[in-house]
């Protein structure tokens, strides 16, 4: 008899899909706080074309990070949420990165 297949183990239907939930919810947080301290950076020297470019450049990804953790977000609601795609995953960390990325771009 052979045991059950990867996947079908039973999750766990408590606190892990809460925990993880938090956590989408906290990493959204902070990346609104860069995008938020991006715009204040870029306004407050006056507005130039690189600032400008930055501060769009930060917004996209912002939005793209918000649609991704909505999704997430919103599939850990079910009984059974499903794993987290690799594109998911990959466009989540690209925009993470990419969001840090331009912040530090508008400190120096």
């Amino acid at each position: 008899m052979a045991g059950p297949a990867p996947g079908d183990e039973a999750r766990d239907p408590g606190l892990q899909p809460e925990r993880t939930r938090l956590a989408w919810r906290r990493t959204t947080l902070s990346c609104t706080v860069v995008a938020v301290l991006g715009v204040k950076l870029a306004l407050v020297d006056g507005a130039t074309a690189a600032g400008l470019t930055g501060l769009a450049l930060s917004a996209l990804l912002w939005i793209g990070f918000l649609a991704v953790a909505h999704r997430r977000i919103r599939s850990l609601d079910t009984a059974r949420p499903r794993v987290l795609s690799i594109r998911g995953a990959l466009l989540a960390t690209g925009c993470t990165v990419a969001l840090a990325v331009c912040g530090a771009a508008l400190i120096w």
